[in-house]
């Protein structure tokens, strides 16, 4: 086992773990936050993403050990004292989800463009969406809702 102290959405969270587990599996099972979801186990869907370090990251190829000392948000850590983030408000004003799997990746992807490009143009946020799958809403609605939070960040 091996111990880890991690930064989760502002909280610094210890824990022992193996040094097998992925961090997908630490966020989910050890510290309780399911908002990051395991969609394909191959690094392909992007349903895992976080921000590591503020950098969108798919959690499902790091070993929570590799993230040790480092500081991770997710979906969870989005909103603040109750208040939805500006995507998370976009994606729901904008109809930019359907059955909800891939939002908080797409969300936690839109994070990380809007934190380097605060006005990203439609070829922009569809390249930055690449790593992450949708089966439900033809993308159209999630690229609004980008960029309508875009105008609010």
């Amino acid at each position: 086992m091996n111990k880890v102290s991690i930064t989760l959405n502002g909280e610094v969270y210890s824990a022992e773990v193996e040094a097998r587990q992925l961090l997908v599996h630490f966020l989910r099972d050890n510290a309780k936050l399911t908002g990051t979801h395991v969609g394909c186990d191959t690094s392909s869907c992007g349903a895992c993403t976080v921000l590591l370090d503020g950098k969108a990251t798919k959690s499902c190829t790091v070993l929570t050990v590799q993230a040790d000392g480092r500081n991770i948000t997710t979906i969870e850590g989005m909103s603040s004292n109750g208040t939805l983030h500006p995507l998370q408000k976009a994606f729901n004003d904008c109809h930019g989800l359907q059955c909800g799997f891939c939002t908080p990746g797409m969300i936690m992807t839109a994070a990380d463009l809007l934190s380097r490009n605060n006005n990203p143009d439609e070829q922009e946020i569809r390249h930055a969406l690449e790593g992450n799958y949708c089966r439900c809403t033809g993308y159209h609605n999630i690229v609004r809702a980008v960029q309508e939070a875009a105008g609010q960040i």
